[in-house]
């Protein structure tokens, strides 16, 4: 766990980190804050220096690292998953920092560690890192150039770690006011109360705990829009703590064989959290996209009926609402921008490509600034079945016929006329744009949809903050490969349970090298599959975390290996079996 306090000069933000750390037996103490250069003497730092290492209990070890600050991403980078780290403060490490390069006129000139010192953050493996950081934004302009480029740093410094971090504390005047996260810690009184619980939500069956009413957001929302080009450079899991994490399930000391086949959930988990012991998913947050199709695409679905769904979850009723609520997950809508006929024409038009790109982008930043730690995409829109088994076709070369499944209208029954409209509207729209880029941004606009290109800018964004997703439906799957054409590394964060048995999602899971762990075949929508699976990935990552070790093994007193032992205990057992000296009688049929 990560947490940033904040505060101002004598505000008390200090002995709050400090509160924060008490009942750890061990904690080792970052001091960032620099001592003055050339023999130079000031009493009144020096006093406050003093007080700050007399608060300190004589267990607490101490690394000084004011002549050295950029020790401090090796430092969190190093951290052992034991370990309580607390670093005071960061704004002593960017004076530091200054101080080493000579120059205070350049506020930008550290932006490259100061986003280094974000990754570290984000990437610690330490069971619970504290860090203090001035807030100077607060008050007026600086009246030197020094005082101007710290205050722009520092802000830079303060966004980047607040990303990266759990929780964030803002203390005024000895108080203590939770921007995020402090349900997390259990905050109360100036101390902790307990230490932080990694088990599952214990939440109640059918009780919905997402969205309000009225709560549907749209592109509208999404304020000016993002550029995004192919070649983004994104962040990739840390493999080498997923393969650590898989290997220490050999160790448990769990009943039967182990997991089978939920390792590789561990495995993921562990590479996407950056620590061998992976925990439960403890906020996850469904998004539910509905964006509808006009044309052929949308033969046999109802436009009234993908109302009706996005209704019910808004309202908190219904399967996906209930599945929600089950699995401890908020939810939110999301209105996007209907598509016109594909094979007609191009189905969105540039703008409002980019407009619902950037929407996506900001649900998954916004989701991972309020602590959410796991994403699951759902989708209700008409016609986006056919919408996203164009762009799976047009993406790997599939047969759309081969791609699309039956079409089942909205009383249930299967529709085979619209199956064919749809599988013509999808080979007219494949064979008006065969001359056409397949650059991402323009098949998103030829193909997509508003829902597919929301998506898209939700993986985007989820993996630039290392943020996992869970998809199990065509639009999730058209929406990775769109995705993994603006930044390869967006595949690296997506978890499927199941593929359905869905074609479309099984050719585009298998080219975008995501494996199912699940062969449920249910039928509950897109979302739905991942929200039934999701108490049991939580539940063997908490016996993954939990489960003690097994006791070492112990060489025998007589010298034989275990596998020797066994071998003279059966000889053993076959000597004194009755059967054992039994004469042989010659069958009748022998004769």
């Amino acid at each position: 766990m990560r947490l940033l306090v904040l505060g101002g000069i004598r505000s008390g933000k200090s002995e709050v980190a400090e509160s924060l750390v008490a009942d750890a037996e061990r904690v080792r103490y970052v001091a960032t804050a620099p001592e003055l250069p050339g023999g130079l003497t000031d009493e009144a730092w020096s006093a406050r220096l003093a007080r700050h290492r007399e608060r300190r209990p004589a267990g607490w070890s101490t690394e000084e690292i004011g002549t050295d600050p950029e020790r401090l991403a090796d430092l969190l980078h190093g951290a052992k998953p034991e370990d309580v780290l607390l670093v005071d403060d960061l704004g002593g490490w960017l004076t530091a920092l200054f101080d080493s390069t000579g120059d205070w006129s350049d506020p930008h000139a550290l932006d490259g560690r100061i986003n280094a010192l974000g990754d570290a953050v984000r990437a610690c493996p330490a069971a619970l890192v504290v860090m203090v950081a001035p807030e100077v934004g607060l008050a007026v302009m600086p009246s030197t150039q020094a005082g101007r480029t710290f205050a722009d740093a520092n802000g830079l410094l303060n966004q980047r770690v607040a990303a990266a971090s759990d929780g964030v504390a803002m203390v005024v005047a000895g108080e203590v006011t939770w921007l995020r996260g402090g349900d997390a810690v259990n905050y109360a009184g100036g101390r902790t109360v307990g230490a932080p619980s990694f088990a599952p939500r214990d939440t109640a069956p059918f009780v919905f705990s997402g969205a309000v009413a009225g709560a549907v957001l749209s592109t509208a929302d999404s304020g000016e829009t993002l550029s995004f080009q192919p070649g983004m450079e994104l962040p990739l899991p840390d493999e080498s703590t997923a393969a650590e994490a898989a290997e220490r399930l050999l160790t448990l000391k769990l009943n039967g064989a182990g997991l089978g086949g939920l390792v590789p959930v561990v495995r993921f988990a562990g590479g996407t959290q950056g620590r061998p012991d992976p925990r439960p998913w403890q906020q996850p947050r469904v998004l539910v996209l509905r964006g509808d199709r006009t044309g052929a695409f949308a033969a046999g679905d109802s436009a009234a009926a993908a109302d009706r769904r996005l209704e019910d979850v808004v309202e908190g009723t219904g399967t996906l609402a209930m599945l929600a609520a089950n699995a401890g997950a908020s939810v939110q809508a999301i209105d996007c921008p209907e598509a016109g006929p594909a094979e007609l024409h191009d189905a969105l038009d540039d703008g409002s490509v980019d407009a619902a790109l950037t929407l996506g982008w900001r649900l998954a930043d916004a989701a991972a600034n309020e602590g959410v730690d796991l994403l699951v995409l759902a989708a209700c829109g008409a016609g986006s079945d056919a919408a996203a088994a164009a762009i799976v076709a047009v993406l790997t070369g599939g047969e759309p016929a081969a791609l699309l499944g039956r079409v089942v209208d909205a009383s249930g029954f299967v529709d085979d006329a619209a199956w064919i409209r749809k599988v013509g509207a999808i080979r007219d729209a494949r064979h008006r744009i065969r001359a056409r880029s397949r650059e991402p941004h323009t098949v998103l606009s030829m193909l997509g949809g508003g829902d597919i290109a929301v998506a898209t800018g939700i993986l985007l964004g989820a993996a630039s903050r290392r943020l996992p997703v869970m998809v199990d439906g065509p639009v999730g799957i058209a929406a990775g490969l769109v995705a993994r054409d603006y930044g390869a590394q967006t595949r690296h964060w997506l978890l499927m349970a199941d593929h359905g048995d869905n074609p479309t999602v099984k050719l585009g899971a298998d080219v975008l090298g995501v494996t199912p762990f699940l062969q449920l075949k249910l039928g509950l929508g897109e979302g739905g599959t991942s929200l039934v699976a999701l108490p049991l990935v939580n539940t063997a990552l908490t016996l993954a975390a939990a489960t003690p070790p097994r006791a070492p093994v112990t060489e025998p007193a007589d010298g034989l290996t275990e596998q020797e032992r066994i071998e003279a205990e059966i000889q053993r057992v076959v000597a004194d079996s009755p059967t054992a000296e039994m004469p042989y009688v010659k069958p009748s049929w022998e004769d």
